[in-house]
């Protein structure tokens, strides 16, 4: 029971623990972050790109949704989040 609970010692986020992460799981989380925040935020830009096109007869592209939106937003996740799990990988294998 002590060896489960000191292992958790790291934290966690909404029940995600923040050590004990490989090279790969930490890309692939890095990866993960990224496409996530691009589907999320393209959604929204697009359904906004919608409402503003039927609301005000307007004629904008829904491609700028992609462009200026979902790309920059997953371009900022990748480059936070890959220091982040790169750090707790380096972390990881400095504890062992």
């Amino acid at each position: 029971m002590h060896a489960a609970q000191s292992r958790r010692s790291g934290g966690t986020v909404l029940g995600f623990p923040l050590e004990g992460f490989g090279l790969f799981s930490s890309l692939l989380l890095t990866v993960a972050a990224g496409i996530f925040t691009f589907c999320a935020t393209t959604t929204i830009a697009i359904f906004a790109l919608l409402f503003w096109n039927l609301g005000g007869h307007h004629s904008v592209d829904f491609a700028d949704s992609y462009r200026y939106v979902g790309f920059p937003a997953a371009l900022i996740v990748f480059i936070v989040a890959l220091p982040v799990f790169g750090t707790l990988w380096i972390r990881a294998k400095t504890r062992r």
